[in-house]
């Protein structure tokens, strides 16, 4: 081996740039290795079509950690907060909704939803502290419970606790929920709880009638902070400059064949056209799937953690699609304003029927949309007056039935500018340039398994232990290997969270 490194880091995206961040101290060589050209992975921008790029993937910044971004001091590298922004969701025929930070700044609400979605708010204000405790510390061994884990079981209870009995016993009512029952109980409006629902099925295997989508929404609210100014980009940014100024090398554009294994240890990788590199700890923020399945020589891995990783689903249903625009589309719902972000879908029972077209290895004709128009903000992203549209488009399985043809993609595409259309008429007129990346083309550019964007499916069973019982708390069953991206403890998203609490765990084991 040519060179030694006392931690190698597998991935140089938002969790493998704050792993290797936080675990260069006190003069430790810390090599990132990332198999395509750039940093960033699922956050990193790209150009899509001359002179328009794109902002990410991953592109919704406001789950990043308060406390990661304090940890890693990206205040000093040039992070900044901003003011979030308002939601449209438009509506045929209608003037939608217009949903802000306050009640009292929304659009098109009746007066009873109004009120209730100020309840609604508050008693999410009052449980995200107790999420919160669970999201943003390592997870707990609920069966080999050790005297760590009791005390954070026991922090945890008391926070939920703090609650009042009537929030606690709520709570506990309706985290298993189907995210449409729930939000029946608070509101009539059909829009309204079509677009509250969003967040608990975008990137799932499951509709708003499915059990336990309650948890994503609630999740999601517990996390929710101001974003970033300047979008996904500027957070890797940020976090690069702190990585680099820690003394962490990166190295772009070489990918990991195999990691080296001796003895039930790891003593290095070996890289594509041979070269191999001595390390006594490997952080992977690549899936784990991928990892285990595809890296590990054979025979390193046992056979109970295979089963337990070939049960973790990744079953991919998101797609993205990059529109580059001569101008801003005028939605019909609230002519002449620019929207940063726009949602569709406009009942539940619209949402349910586009799950059902993927659960028979289908899109949806009418799929769900979350439009983003990142050159609001950035208008350096596209040409002076054009603009960037970015959509993530749900319930366009991996798995498709024939297969990710080009006539398949096209079909995707048509029926993505049929639901444009019908809320921005003529939007088709603007479009000068586009980039459709199905499930399966975004397994292969960013080597995701089964195009899954979270590195497997946020639900129940895979939220409480994340991938498996044996890699739950970030060591694996091999030595001097770790698991730091999205695939494990709290899930993926732009929160940087795996990447922080893993290297914590690798610094309590192995330093």
């Amino acid at each position: 081996m040519t060179e030694r490194y006392d931690i190698v880091v597998i991935g140089a995206g938002h969790n493998g740039l704050t792993a290797a961040t936080l675990l260069a101290e006190k003069g430790r060589r810390v090599l990132v290795v990332e198999a395509r050209d750039t940093v960033g992975g699922l956050a990193a921008g790209a150009e899509f079509h001359p002179g328009y790029r794109h902002a990410g993937i991953l592109d919704d910044t406001r789950l990043v950690r308060p406390w990661v971004v304090d940890e890693l001091g990206l205040d000093r590298f040039g992070l900044r907060r901003r003011e979030p922004t308002d939601l449209l969701v438009p509506e045929t025929g209608g003037q939608g909704l217009v949903l802000a930070t306050t009640v009292k700044g929304s659009e098109g609400l009746s007066a009873n939803d109004a009120e209730s979605l100020a309840g609604y708010q508050a008693f999410l204000d009052r449980i995200a502290p107790g999420f919160a405790g669970l999201l943003d510390r390592p997870p707990i061994d609920l069966v080999d419970t050790g005297a760590g884990d009791l005390l954070r079981l026991g922090l945890a209870g008391l926070r939920l606790r703090r609650l009042g009995r009537h929030d606690l016993m709520e709570f506990l009512r309706v985290v298993p929920m189907p995210v449409a029952d729930w939000l029946g109980e608070w509101f009539a409006s059909d829009l309204l709880k079509a677009a509250l629902a969003g967040p608990a099925i975008y990137s799932t295997y499951s509709g708003p009638r499915s059990p336990g989508t309650n948890a994503n929404l609630l999740f999601s609210a517990a996390r929710s902070e101001d974003p970033v100014a300047g979008g996904a980009p500027a957070l890797i940014g940020a976090i690069e400059r702190a990585a680099r100024a820690r003394g962490v090398e990166i190295r772009t554009g070489v990918a990991v064949t195999r990691l080296v294994i001796e003895a039930g240890r790891v003593r290095g990788i070996e890289l594509a056209g041979g070269e191999c590199v001595a390390t006594g700890s490997v952080a992977a923020s690549c899936d784990p799937r991928q990892l285990f399945l595809d890296l590990l020589p054979p025979a390193a891995l046992a056979l109970s953690l295979e089963a337990e990783l070939l049960s973790f689903r990744t079953r991919g249903t998101a797609a993205k699609v990059h529109l580059a625009l001569s101008g801003y589309p005028q939605f019909s719902s609230r002519p002449g304003r620019l929207f940063e972000q726009v949602r569709t879908g406009e009942a539940l029972d619209e949402l349910e029927r586009a799950f059902d077209a993927a659960k028979y290895r289908r899109f949806s004709e009418r799929p769900v949309l979350d439009i983003r128009f990142p050159s609001i903000e950035t208008p350096e992203l596209a040409p002076d007056g054009h603009h960037v549209a970015s959509i993530l488009v749900s319930f366009a399985p991996y798995e498709l039935a024939g297969g990710w043809t080009e006539s398949a993609r096209e079909g995707l595409y048509r029926a993505v500018l049929a639901v444009l259309d019908e809320y921005a008429p003529g939007i088709e007129r603007l479009i000068v340039g586009r980039e459709v990346l199905t499930p399966a083309d975004l397994a292969e550019r960013y080597r995701l398994s089964q195009g899954h964007l979270f590195h497997g499916e946020h639900a129940l069973d895979q939220l409480l232990i994340r991938p498996t019982p044996q890699c739950s708390k970030y060591a694996t069953p091999l030595a001097g290997l770790y698991l730091c991206g999205s695939g494990s403890h709290p899930g993926g998203g732009l929160t940087c969270a795996p990447g922080a609490l893993a290297a914590q765990a690798i610094r309590s084991n192995d330093m």
